[in-house]
């Protein structure tokens, strides 16, 4: 079968996530990437003598000869990184050849270059494990700003009017592009690979997950000098959590009524669906749908009403971490247990609670258990980022695929909510809901205090910044 194309070249640039995107094109079987084949300063990888046996002073005599190289290896698809201060001589070259596959990987400017000025000061360009990362900030300097901000637009409308003029097309990403799989894979099918991977590297770490304000130390004189480009997004909390598909199978629906629950995990989910079942007198709910039984459900209950309920942060993560951490029956996750006594030390055995285990001991685990989350939500581990302590925002963002919930009610509305929402599906004789008991071995009100709702705040900023949470406190007064 002929080949799409005969190389290709990653437009990208310092601190955009091309080294993940490296790592991870060079884990399809027939894809190879030769890391910085022709910056100025090395050749491929710092402290490397050659590449394709060619050396560096060999590429500065005749960098053709290198490309040639690259287009004519036998074996697999062959390509580099290519940044705007790299060798000028060959980039009308790659850019006017249709048999070179562009990928153009960007990123938003303020975001690369407050990056960019963390790995300068503290030395780390690369972080595999998160417990070696050097945290540093970024002092803003207007003119630095403007010089870099020049530089990456001057070389993308140099590729994008290339492109134009030859009809050619790129495939293009953006830097939170990288955690999504599919995104991952259709680059590899484009690239006319036929393999597919079943998940990304987890050896790269992001080094700096904080927000803006928090990484650069004159930040006020950074906003004032951008007020103007509200494109950059200053405030945004960076999201490094995998997109999240629909989870039709948990979705429950009543027997009889039109209503349709569609569960976020570690939320009041028994309570919501025991309600639903004795609207119904007592008849059990339906659940483990399937797209194609959750079509056939809606095309029978004509004017049906869906719903989500969230949970505080704080509750939700503490309910989550006595069911999941702390419990060692059904629904637990011994092995995440077993890492976080290792990583994170968790002040418990690998299984059971222990004697004389207490508030204090369990407030102290729980903090261990908020910072693994933190990290969890940040990409920062190797751990699996489950939906129990996943962003409530990404679980909804993740139900538009099938269809975005007609109401998102709060845990602390449903003795009111609930009864109206039957209404609406003319049932007006609604039975008002349980709460959900306190959590054992303790409630979190035996150890919430100041430090326990920080964490959390800082853990899930997205949440509350998205569904306006205040401090737990004020909501259980």
């Amino acid at each position: 079968m002929t080949r799409k194309f005969d190389y290709f070249v990653m437009f990208a640039e310092m601190r955009t996530g091309s080294n993940f995107l490296e790592t991870n094109l060079n884990a399809y079987p027939g894809l190879f990437c030769h890391g910085e084949a022709f910056n100025p300063h090395f050749i491929g990888y710092p402290n490397r003598d050659a590449l394709l046996g060619f050396t560096q002073s060999q590429r500065e005599s005749d960098p053709f000869q290198l490309l040639q190289a690259v287009r004519d290896q036998q074996e697999g698809l062959h390509g580099f990184r290519y940044f705007h201060d790299h060798d000028p001589r060959i980039l009308d070259t790659m850019l006017n050849d249709p048999r070179c596959a562009k990928i153009v990987l960007t990123r938003n400017p303020a975001e690369s270059y407050v990056s960019w000025k963390i790995a300068q000061s503290t030395g780390q360009w690369k972080l595999t494990n998160v417990k070696r990362r050097k945290g540093g900030t970024a002092v803003y300097s207007d003119q630095e700003f403007e010089a870099h901000l020049a530089a990456l637009q001057g070389f993308q409308l140099k590729i994008l009017n290339a492109l134009q003029v030859s009809g050619q097309t790129a495939f293009y990403l953006d830097y939170e592009d990288l955690q999504d799989l599919g995104v991952i894979n259709g680059l590899a099918n484009w690239l006319g690979i036929d393999e597919r991977l079943d998940g990304l590297d987890e050896s790269l770490k992001k080094q700096n997950p904080e927000p803006l304000a928090e990484k650069v130390e004159n930040f006020g004189e950074m906003e004032r000098a951008l007020s103007g480009l509200d494109r950059f997004n200053l405030t945004r909390t960076p999201n490094f959590e995998p997109r999240r598909g629909a989870a039709v199978p948990g979705y429950i629906a009543c027997a009889q009524s039109a209503l349709l629950y569609m569960p976020v995990p570690g939320g009041p989910v028994p309570q919501v669906a025991q309600w639903m079942a004795d609207l119904d007198g007592g008849q059990d709910v339906q659940d483990g749908f399937t797209q194609k039984t959750l079509r056939q459900w809606r095309s029978d209950h004509a004017g049906f009403r869906s719903f989500t309920v969230l949970r505080h942060p704080v509750a939700r993560a503490h309910h989550v971490f006595c069911s999941r951490i702390l419990n060692d029956g059904p629904g637990s996750f011994p092995r995440i247990r077993k890492m976080l006594c290792h990583l994170y030390g968790l002040p418990l055995p690998q299984s059971g609670i222990p004697d004389g285990y207490d508030a204090a001991r369990h407030r102290e685990a729980f903090l261990a258990f908020l910072s693994f989350v933190q990290d969890n939500l940040q990409g920062q581990t190797s751990s699996r980022l489950d939906p129990n302590w996943a962003s409530q925002s990404e679980i909804l963002a993740g139900f538009a695929g099938i269809g975005q919930p007609d109401f998102v009610l709060r845990e602390g509305e449903m003795p009111q909510m609930l009864p109206l929402l039957a209404a609406q599906v003319r049932r007006a004789d609604a039975p008002t809901p349980a709460m959900a008991g306190a959590d054992e071995p303790f409630a979190l009100a035996e150890i919430y205090d100041e430090e326990v709702e920080a964490k959390a705040r800082s853990a899930y900023s997205r949440d509350y910044l998205r569904f306006g949470f205040g401090d737990w406190s004020d909501q259980a007064a």
